[in-house]
Formats: C-alpha cells, sequence, structure tokens
C-alpha cells in the first residue's frame, strides 16, 4: 500500500469498523483521566468483535513493571485481524493507528504472548509482566530500481519513492542489516506520550528507558530482562527477527514528552 492511502484506508476502519479478514468490530470512544501530576485526559477506542470472542488474550492479572513498544509491520485493518485471532494468543491491548487513534483491544491488566518464544526472560514471564504497545508501521523498507521503496512483502507493493523523505527515515548505517524505515506519525509520538503517561501512572511503572548504548541491543541474561523496569522495546528481548523499535524512532521526543507529567 502507498504510504499516501493510508489515511484513507484507516477511515474505513473507523468508520466500519470491519477488519481486513471482514470481522466486524464494535468501536466506542472512551475518555479517562491521566493520574499524573500533569493530568489531563486521554481518549481511547474501546474495539471488540461484535461476537464477542476472548479466546485471544488471558483474563489473568500480574505485576505490571514495564511496557514494551512494537511496531505491527502492517497496516491498521490487517493490525488488528492479525492481533484478534481466535485462539491464538498472540496479542497486545493498544494499536496505535497513524491517524493518533488508540485501539484498546483489552484491559491492560490482564496479558497476551508478545515476545516470542525465543525471547530473553523467557516469553510468558516477559509477556506477563509488560504491557505491550503496538504502533501501527509497516517497518523496514527496501530500494528498488527507480527509486521506489517498496515493502518486505512483495516488490510490487510500492511504499513512496525515495524523493518522499517525509514518509521514511534512511538510518546512517544499517540496523539489523535495513537501512531504511517508514516514518512514525507525529499524531502517533503525541498518542504515545499520553499512552505512556497514563499506564505508567496507573501502574506505578518508572519511567525510564535503557540507555542508548543498550537501547537497541538485546538484554545480556535472562535476569537483566527480567529485572528491567521501565520502557523498552521488542529488540531488546529477540535476538534476530525483529526490528521493532530500533533507531528509527524518536526516543528523545518520547522522553521529553513523559516529562511533562512527572
Amino acid at each position: 500500500m502507498k504510504a499516501s492511502s493510508i489515511a484513507q484506508h484507516e477511515t474505513s476502519f473507523r468508520q466500519s469498523g470491519i477488519d481486513s479478514s471482514g470481522t466486524k468490530f464494535v468501536l466506542t470512544n472512551e475518555t479517562v483521566n491521566i493520574s499524573d501530576n500533569a493530568g489531563g485526559t486521554i481518549t481511547l477506542v474501546d474495539c471488540h468483535k461484535e461476537v464477542i470472542d476472548d479466546s485471544y488474550y488471558f483474563a489473568e492479572e500480574h505485576p505490571k513493571e514495564r511496557i514494551v513498544l512494537h511496531y505491527t509491520a502492517g497496516f491498521l485493518k490487517g493490525d488488528i485481524a492479525q492481533l484478534s485471532r481466535q485462539s491464538v494468543e498472540v496479542s497486545v491491548p493498544f494499536v496505535i493507528s497513524r491517524s493518533g487513534h488508540i485501539y484498546n483491544l483489552w484491559k491492560s491488566k490482564y496479558w497476551s504472548y508478545h515476545l516470542g518464544p525465543d525471547a530473553v526472560g523467557g516469553n510468558t514471564f516477559g509477556s506477563q509482566r509488560s504491557i505491550p504497545i503496538e504502533l501501527s508501521n509497516i517497518g523496514f523498507l527496501r530500494k528498488k530500481a527507480g527509486g521506489l521503496l517498496h515493502t518486505i512483502y512483495s516488490k510490487d507493493d510500492v511504499y513512496c519513492t525515495e524523493a518522499e523523505t517525509s514518509q521514511y527515515q534512511k538510518l546512517p548505517e544499517a540496523y539489523r542489516n535495513e537501512l531504511y524505515y517508514a516514518k512514525y506519525t507525529s499524531a502517533q509520538y503525541n498518542s504515545l506520550i499520553r499512552l505512556l503517561r497514563y499506564l505508567t501512572a496507573r501502574f506505578n511503572i518508572p519511567r525510564t528507558f535503557l540507555p542508548p548504548s543498550k537501547r537497541y541491543k538485546v538484554f545480556g541474561t535472562s535476569a537483566e530482562a527480567q529485572n528491567f523496569k521501565g520502557i523498552c522495546s521488542h529488540v531488546n528481548f529477540r535476538p534476530s527477527g525483529k526490528w521493532d523499535i530500533g533507531p528509527a524512532f524518536d526516543w528523545e521526543r518520547v522522553a521529553k514528552g513523559l516529562k511533562m507529567g512527572l
């Protein structure tokens, strides 16, 4: 899908509630208070299947010690479909669309698998004690002849041209062998900051990040992964096969935004 078509794609989901598999969702706005010093509110879009199905997460409560950021490697309708597959307990409570809407699939006090079977620190332990957030983003892009950037799914799936620098970021050096990444939107950053403020306050999670020297690396030991408290990303748990969220992301903008609530 072209980057220029994403807004229409997302609007279609907001209006119809139908994901890429044809499943109908009921979408309802809910405004809740942010209980930090800055205060204010955040609007979440409750997003549940019209035919009730809670088989893609576990309605079990565990202490929450960290927040793990992901990107979906897809587009919104497919993101929702992939994260709500019946009896496949791989999901997240929050998906932030490129428009900045925060889709809330299930209560954040519950859990589902989201790290992967080879995750450092253990997939079950890590998934139970963390809150995952997915940013709707296609991920890394590859360049082909004609100055075109395409998705990993097909060389014919052109995302943008090399001249459309507002749509992608070229890293100074490749991260995990990939050089080009789709950019996040300003609306996504703003919504993510508010969501992080809300969740860290609600679950008493420290507003701390890994230092830049470790931010894009895997936790060195299981103990390091299990003991970390704060905000990190999927790549910190997976030595290969994952690129979310690496250096093609404005971590400093997020950190600065969080300070206003301290």
